[in-house]
Order: structure tokens, then C-alpha cells, then sequence
């Protein structure tokens, strides 16, 4: 199964509490955080809401 890279490019800092609780479930806690995660379903919807703060990058 492929692998998504995930980076969190801005601060949560600002945004509503679901996005900073979204980062937090997704493994990333400050600016530059890297993150590798299983690309399911759960994970795209959960990049979806947080999409204007992270990248996202697949790897093998």
C-alpha cells in the first residue's frame, strides 16, 4: 500500500480548534513536522481538512 509524506507547513495558530485537532490526530505538532501515514481513506479525508496548512507527498 502506498505511503503518503506529510509536512505541516504553517502554524495552527489562528485556525478553528477541528483543524489543530485534525494536525494532532495526523501525528504533527509544530511547523516543519514530518509525518509518513498509510494512504486510506481516514487520512485523505483528514489532509482534506487541514489541506491550506500541510503537503503532501507520496512515497514508496
Amino acid at each position: 500500500m502506498a505511503k503518503l509524506k506529510i509536512t505541516q507547513r504553517k502554524s495552527a495558530i489562528g485556525y478553528r480548534q477541528n483543524q489543530r485537532d485534525t494536525l494532532r490526530s495526523l501525528g504533527l505538532k509544530r511547523t516543519n513536522d514530518v509525518v509518513v501515514q498509510e494512504d486510506r481513506p481516514e487520512i485523505r479525508g483528514m489532509i482534506n481538512t487541514v489541506r491550506h496548512i500541510v503537503t503532501v507527498e507520496e512515497v514508496d
